[in-house]
């Protein structure tokens, strides 16, 4: 029986100095051995990118909120390219469990795939880690910051509770990762709800005329709480302002229009090419 403690990569998309991740830090060091690995700068809305880096690695020291520090890792490349190479050329073992976050902001809503901290997830995911993608709702002038003014101290709690239940319990079938989103005024005690994926995207772009052209002027959070489906990330966070939990897989196929679409394609040019499966 392997009696060694849980380890557990850390990473997020915020940098290797947000006090989101050394939050997460922090609570990951309660339930076993945790390596961090993040990228050296700002790395937002970089998704599951591979832009061409030299996959160097810094170190940098990181102390604990008990005193004790440990060894992080920076590298020059986005959220994936840290965890693939946390997993691939610095751990000593495959990991037990891999942790995003604590982003600046919350990621809801079909348009997550933007996210890096979801696209670290994902590619944790692809690795063969169980993962989970940590967010907190913040005003969005903080998105971008180090500010002291948001608080993680009770997403990290959350992370850290949800961590430990997937340490000690394999993820549902057809699951991947987990996606975890904190509301801003969320304490101890607030409701956690398992929830899908909304279809809605969430983030508007705002437009603006100069000098007779169209220029994007930012982005803008409309919640239509009419239309919006009850069982979503969107309507937990937004709407009833509670913690909300999201299963995610990698596989983006849609299964219910697979024999769908074979049916419609011997319209366009003879007999699809029948499924292995029927």
């Amino acid at each position: 029986m392997n009696n060694d403690p849980p380890f557990i990569l850390v990473t997020n998309d915020d940098g290797i100095e947000s006090p989101g991740l050394h939050a997460l830090a922090n609570a990951a060091a309660a339930l076993g051995d945790v390596l961090v690995v993040a990228p050296r700068h700002q790395q937002t809305a970089s998704g599951r990118s591979f832009p061409r880096v030299t996959w160097e690695f810094s170190e940098i020291p990181m102390t604990l909120n008990d005193g004790t520090t440990i060894t992080t890792y920076a590298i020059e490349g986005s959220p994936a390219q840290a965890v693939r190479g946390g997993v691939l050329l610095l751990a000593p073992r495959l990991p037990d469990l891999l942790l995003s976050g604590i982003n600046y902001g919350e990621n809801l809503g079909c348009g997550i795939t933007i996210s890096g901290t979801v696209g670290a997830a994902i590619e944790g995911a692809a690795q063969g880690v169980p993962s989970l993608a940590v967010s907190l709702e913040t005003e969005m002038h903080h998105y971008l910051s180090y500010s002291d003014e948001v608080q993680f101290a009770v997403a990290a709690r959350f992370a850290q509770r949800v961590g430990a239940w997937m340490l000690a319990n394999p993820l549902p079938p057809h699951t991947d990762l987990l996606k975890l989103d904190v509301p801003r005024h969320a304490t101890d005690d607030t409701p956690l709800r398992v929830t899908r994926l909304s279809r809605i995207n969430y983030f508007h772009p705002e437009i603006e005329e100069e000098n007779g052209r169209r220029r994007f002027a930012g982005l803008s959070r409309r919640v239509d709480s009419d239309n919006l489906e009850r069982d979503s990330d969107v309507h937990a966070v937004m709407v009833d302002e509670v913690v909300s939990l999201t299963p995610l897989t990698v596989d983006l196929t849609a299964d219910q229009g697979l024999h769908a679409l074979e049916a419609a394609m011997e319209s366009v040019g003879g007999p699809a090419q029948p499924s292995p499966l029927g």
